[in-house]
């Protein structure tokens, strides 16, 4: 049978690399060759250039929710597509399991940035950062910060374990904050994600020169990099330090971002002896983190660490399960464990291997050499190694076996063993076992400097966590030192990795006009019929009711105070007001006054707006007395779309007195149908 040559995807087209560069892919489960690859002749300056300025425009054209919605539809899109990518995915070595992870996880990261790119950014195409800073005593001079896309493109460098999560994971971010990406997945697996990628192509849903793809090397892509790109990288340090340096990086100031080699650790917390659910926890967890994907995970337990009393019997728990462990051809489902991704990956953990135990670590469970699984695979049975010093063994803290291997070891105190946890520069993950917050509390806060993410786990939680090794969309994924000093994902936090912050000095009205959102002391459209009264397709930013006013009498403020129990001195005492630094005399109660500004500005009657779900930034600045009047301007500062049936609109409320005093001001936020 004719093997498959797979296709980059170039400047909108499908196009085949040389034939004389191609590199063949064996099947992780047999040795069979899956597909060839190679981007021999490819102009790698022009997909930049492609990117750039056909890409580029197309997506900063759109608003950030329409570019959600495209993420929705490709994360959908991968979904109805699942079981062919699975299957393609058993010859990476993965079981269903993992695939699961890779493929549907992927997906769900799709998903979870549409969500969040539509809830928490503006229908806009710049997104402010901070509050207006005021820069004058008249008000018309003022800074604000703001994100804009970069004006070029992302290079992303995908790594071999996650061929669908870890392009997925990258593309989110990078296209809801509207910069066109072009993805280079490891050869190893690239037929995986060719075949994902040609999903989201034959989807229809993006920009022309949104994404492009390379299956094979970059060739002189680096010369043409220029400031306004981006590289992800996701790999070994020693790739990502080459990378790095290269002389245009450096002279151009990419930006870079490295997820790299990373030593995890896992502790067992000194409270947590044997017997109690966090022990069971504990061992459970590390031999899951060695046994999925093989242990080729960025995030995986490396190092297990726990008290030097419960050694032991750590090391026997751990050893039993890793013996109960099925290692075998990955579409069958008595199989625990798959096969690593390739031979030759399972011969550099082996090397790895070596190093430990020539560094002082032994063999407690596994045989190294043995053989195991279908023949011509790459299987390796799950390793078990222990170091009883491990303040002499450097190795232990420095040499990553990137597969089913872990070292346990023992700590002295609490001091210990987050020293140990640090000695490892700087990690992805972290996990401690306990039910003690004094132990989680003082273990967290001497290690939380040196890893990117920290899981404490225990009886509470544990039927509800997504566990140690699992990076979820919504919280960053990257560590210091070590494990590259970068970060990802992180929710809306990724987005802004992929623009520039701008600080814009001008008018209220010209910073309002830049932004596409109302801006206090921006211009105001006053309309007459009411808010409420329409859809949020119907309503523009800057849409402004003037209320009648009311005035607040000291009868008033004596009901409130009797029908809500709160009698604070201010309110209830003249000559304790007058004698305050703060007042003339009684005051209204704030939240009379947020009362009677709902009363001024709500429209009963039912309409599109559905209810009312918070307010944010309140602040009272001018006191109310009896006597004083008041009314509101209700100003529509954005639109958000929650969902397909119901939008968001947040509005700036505005109270002031009869003098034109700011009294109070906050963010009202309601549910409308869009």
């Amino acid at each position: 049978m004719k093997t498959q040559q797979l296709l980059n995807y170039a400047r909108d087209s499908w196009v085949a690399g040389d034939t004389t560069s191609l590199s063949e892919l064996p099947s992780a489960i047999d040795g069979a060759i899956v597909a060839a690859t190679g981007s021999g002749g490819l102009d790698f300056k022009a997909m930049l250039d492609h990117a750039r300025h056909v890409g580029g425009p197309a997506l900063r054209a759109l608003t950030f929710h329409q570019r959600a919605r495209i993420l929705k539809g490709l994360g959908l899109a991968i979904l109805e597509a699942k079981e062919a990518l699975y299957e393609l995915s058993y010859q990476t070595g993965a079981t269903r399991k993992d695939g699961w992870i890779d493929i549907e996880g992927g997906a769900g990261t799709l998903l979870s940035f549409s969500s969040k790119g539509r809830r928490e950014l503006p229908d806009a195409h710049v997104l402010l950062d901070g509050a207006l800073e005021p820069l004058s005593k008249g008000g018309n001079f003022v800074g604000q910060h703001i994100y804009t896309p970069l004006q070029g493109a992302a290079v992303h460098i995908n790594a071999f374990n996650f061929p669908v999560w870890g392009m997925l994971e990258k593309l989110a971010p990078t296209l809801l904050a509207g910069v066109p990406a072009i993805v280079k997945p490891a050869s190893a697996t690239a037929f995986l994600t060719e075949a994902a990628f040609r999903v989201m192509i034959d989807s229809g849903l993006l920009p022309t020169g949104a994404v492009q793809l390379i299956v094979g090397g970059v060739g002189d892509l680096f010369d043409h990099l220029t400031g306004q790109d981006v590289v992800s990288f996701t790999g070994s340090a020693a790739t990502a330090s080459k990378l790095k340096n290269h002389p245009v990086v450096l002279r151009e100031s990419v930006r870079f971002v490295a997820e790299q080699d990373s030593l995890n650790a896992s502790i067992l917390g000194p409270d947590a002896e044997p017997g109690t659910p966090e022990f069971d926890l504990f061992v459970k967890e590390v031999v899951n983190e060695m046994t999925v994907k093989a242990g080729q995970k960025c995030t995986a337990i490396r190092r297990a660490m726990a008290p030097a009393e419960h050694l032991d019997a750590v090391e026997a728990a751990i050893r039993e399960r890793l013996e109960a462990t099925t290692v075998g051809d990955p579409r069958d489902k008595d199989s625990r464990m798959g096969a690593l991704v390739s031979v030759a990956q399972r011969k550099d953990v082996r090397s790895q291997v070596e190093k430990l135990l020539n560094a002082g670590a032994r063999v407690v469970s596994g045989n190294l050499e043995a053989e195991c699984g279908p023949e011509g695979g790459a299987f390796m049975a799950p390793i078990l190694l222990r170091a009883d010093d491990p303040w002499s063994s450097a190795a232990v803290h420095d040499v990553e076996a990137f597969g089913p291997v872990s070292t346990v070891m023992p700590y002295k105190d609490l001091a210990d063993a987050v020293a140990l946890a640090n000695r490892g520069m700087g990690s992805l993950a972290l996990s401690l076992f306990t039910y003690s917050p004094d132990a989680a509390r003082e273990f967290i806060q001497g290690a939380a400097a040196f890893h990117g993410r920290m899981l404490v786990l225990n009886r509470d939680n544990s039927k509800e966590s997504t566990g140690h090794g699992s990076p979820l969309p919504v919280l960053v994924h990257g560590g210091p030192g070590r494990a590259g000093g970068s970060e990802e994902m992180g929710g809306i936090r990724g987005v802004k990795h992929y623009m520039q912050r701008t600080a814009i000095q001008s008018t209220p009205a010209m910073i309002a006009a830049i932004s596409e959102q109302y801006i206090p002391g921006g211009p105001k459209h006053v309309i007459d019929a009411h808010p409420f009264r329409k859809r949020m397709s119907e309503l523009e930013i800057g849409d402004t009711l003037r209320t009648a006013s009311r005035t607040v009498t000291i009868a008033d403020i004596e009901h409130f105070a009797e029908f809500t129990g709160d009698k604070f001195y201010a309110h209830m005492d003249e000559e304790a007001a007058k004698a305050s630094p703060i007042f003339e005399g009684r005051v209204a109660h704030g939240y009379l006054i947020l009362s009677f500004a709902a009363g001024l500005f709500v429209d009963p009657d039912p309409g599109p707006v559905l209810a009312n779900t918070g307010l944010e930034n309140l602040r009272f600045l001018t006191p109310l007395y009896p006597g004083d009047s008041m009314r509101v301007e209700l100003t529509v500062r954005s639109k958000s779309l929650k969902s397909e049936d119901t939008g968001v609109v947040r509005w700036a409320v505005e109270i002031f007195n009869q003098k034109d005093e700011l009294v109070s001001t906050y963010d009202l936020l309601t549910e409308i149908v869009p």
